[in-house]
This record gives C-alpha cells, sequence and structure tokens, in this order.
C-alpha cells in the first residue's frame, strides 16, 4: 500500500496468473499451453518481419491481421477487433459494453479475471451457481442484466455448452450484450460465429495463445456486427491506438493462414487428452467431460492438496484451485505424449 496510489488501488484484488516457474527440467502442465510450438510458417514470418522496419509504428488498425481472421471464418473484416491478448480484448469488452445500471452475469466458477475487471470498472456483478455437473443452465440467466459473459468450454471445467444452448440463451437474452470467451473452443467445441450475422447482441472473444501456441506473442481478437466492433474501437483508440505490434500481427496472419498445421496440432492435443482422461479414470480419478487442452479431474480417495505435492516433488506442476465446490480437482492441461506419460506414472506412485 502507497499513499501515492489513487484511493480505488488499495480495494483491488489483482488476477492471479498461473505459475510461470523458472527451474529446469520441470513438466510444465499448469498454465493451459500449448504442448506444440507454432507453425514453422510463423517463425519465418517474425524472422522476416524482424527488420529495420520495427523503427516505424505498426498499423493501427492492424488491417491484415483482421483480414487474415476474417478469411479464416468467411466473414467481414468489419466484424473483427484484435488486441494484445484476449486479456485486453476482454478488458475493453467489460469497460465498452458492462458498464450498465444492472449487474453483469457470469458462472461463479468460471474465469477469475472476469470479478477482476468488475472491480476495475466499477461493475456491479451477480455470479451463477453451475448446475451439479458443473454444466451451464442457460435457463438461469433469464433475469434482467447488464450483460452476460461466460466461457465456452468453460475454465477451469473444461465443459462445452451446446451451440444450440448458445442461440437459446439468445433468444432469451436481446436487450444486453452476450459475450463467449472462446478461449479453448478449437479442442473439441463449434464456435458460435456462426451466429453473429442472427444475433447483434453477440460478441465471441478468441485468442490465439491456445490452438495457435502464441501465448509468448500476445494476440486476441473479438468477432461481432459492426455496431459492437465500433465500440470496442472507440475504447482501444482511448487507451492504445497501437496495441499489436509488427512482429505479433505476422505472426498471427501466418498462424490464421497455415489451416494444416492448427488442425494437425489440435487434432494431436484431442488425441493426447483422450488418453489422459482413460489413464486418469484407471487410477480411479473422477474426470469431467473436457473439450479443452487440459482436464479437471478429482480422485475419489486422495486429497488434491497432497497430490499436487507429489506431483511437484517429482517436477510436474498442475494447477489447484482452492474455491469451494472445486478444492478437490486438480486442473492439468495436456502435454506432450512424453509428457503426458510422466504424469500417469508418477501418478500411479501418488494414489
Amino acid at each position: 500500500m502507497s499513499r501515492f496510489w489513487s484511493g480505488f488501488v488499495n480495494e483491488l484484488d489483482p488476477y492471479v496468473p498461473g505459475e510461470q516457474p523458472k527451474l529446469a527440467n520441470l513438466t510444465k502442465l499448469n498454465t493451459n499451453e500449448n504442448p506444440y510450438g507454432p507453425s514453422p510458417k510463423v517463425i519465418e514470418a517474425i524472422r522476416m518481419a524482424a527488420s529495420d522496419r520495427l523503427r516505424l509504428y505498426p498499423d493501427p488498425t492492424s488491417a491484415e491481421l483482421r483480414q487474415a481472421i476474417a478469411d479464416f471464418y468467411r466473414i467481414d473484416a468489419a466484424w473483427v477487433f484484435v488486441g494484445n491478448g484476449s486479456d485486453e480484448v476482454l478488458g475493453h469488452v467489460f469497460n465498452a459494453f458492462f458498464r450498465q445500471e444492472a449487474p453483469i452475469l457470469f458462472p461463479d466458477i468460471s474465469y477469475s479475471f472476469y470479478p477482476v475487471y468488475c472491480q476495475l470498472y466499477q461493475i456491479s456483478y451477480d455470479t451463477v451457481p453451475l448446475s451439479h455437473d458443473f454444466s451451464i443452465n442457460v435457463d438461469d440467466y433469464d433475469r434482467i442484466n447488464g450483460g452476460i459473459i461466460f466461457p465456452n468450454p468453460n475454465a477451469p471445467t473444461g465443459c462445452l455448452l451446446a451451440l444450440s444452448e448458445i442461440e437459446r440463451l439468445l433468444q432469451n437474452n436481446t436487450e444486453s450484450v452476450v459475450v463467449i470467451d472462446e478461449a479453448y473452443i478449437d479442442f473439441g467445441g463449434e464456435s458460435a460465429v456462426s451466429l453473429v450475422k442472427d444475433y447483434p447482441n453477440l460478441l465471441i472473444v478468441q485468442t490465439m495463445s491456445k490452438s495457435r501456441s502464441l501465448a509468448g506473442m500476445r494476440v486476441g481478437y473479438a468477432i461481432g456486427q459492426a455496431d459492437l466492433i465500433e465500440g470496442l474501437i472507440r475504447v482501444k483508440d482511448s487507451f492504445n491506438s497501437y496495441p499489436v505490434d509488427s512482429l505479433a500481427s505476422a505472426a498471427g496472419v501466418a498462424a490464421m493462414n497455415d489451416k494444416a498445421y492448427f488442425n494437425e496440432t489440435c487434432q494431436a492435443v484431442i488425441d493426447e487428452r483422450n488418453k489422459v482422461v482413460a489413464g486418469l479414470e484407471e487410477l480411479g480419478f473422477d474426470v469431467l467431460p473436457s473439450a479443452a487442452n487440459f482436464v479437471f479431474a478429482s480422485h475419489k480417495q486422495v486429497d488434491a492438496v497432497e497430490i499436487a505435492a507429489g506431483l511437484r516433488k517429482e517436477g510436474i506442476i498442475v494447477r489447484h484451485f482452492t474455491k469451494p465446490r472445486i478444492n478437490q480437482f486438480l486442473r492439468i492441461s495436456i502435454g506432450t505424449a512424453g509428457e503426458n506419460q510422466q504424469l500417469l506414472s508418477v501418478l500411479d506412485t501418488l494414489v
């Protein structure tokens, strides 16, 4: 605490990111990074962009990157907004659309950045309990609200909400913005981008950190009808007119254009996830159905804290949450085949 801080800074409870250990020889399965590197075409694009042109500001409209995203989804580039990672995009979303009189709604077990944004922008919110099986029941959101947001698949559970249920939610909620945070959608779900043309209050937020292996480049984007995008641009240009740097833009364009590599690595993660789930279940874990690049698992007999500590002693880091209802669960990122086998082998000695 500092006497020089603005008053509200003292009240902030900042988001705590996943641990990024500095130790060598760790199997890092705690932050849902892609186990496979970015496309070789991405590396080449960055190499080509690393020239004396870095003395110049990047395109403030990120036109080439927005067009590459638009081409991938077969939409108009005017429906695309890009930012410095999806967390920044989400920050602009909260600022642009959720500062309303009525509270916004999101699940009680969800991305823990959402209440932080509400603190930052002084937005009132209500959390909506997940069902007993940790699924989202859209009927629970059928009430007056200043906006609705949730990840799909949800995080940290990995559970997927069907596209038909998202459309039902939109049909029942036409007066506020509905944001679907699709950070993990490419690992087994169907994107709601197809619904954007029919629902002017729908905004999709995605990231290139997960399925396109660009966590280190910080590229995120939103897709919605043009007036929602214009609202985001107004906020962005009042905050940072050049959020996406030249190297990140070049990487993003190459990643969106290399569909074959994208499909190959997504399928590899899905295949490995299926093996991890089977292995965990054989060891006595209950595993929630996951459409993400991680699984959410609890053991029938052994305490989650004990398991996480035992894994750490063997150089394997997973994520444990202390929140009620999920304090016996571990979130385990899907790694390479070798990392996943190491995980299962160590768990076999712990449980």
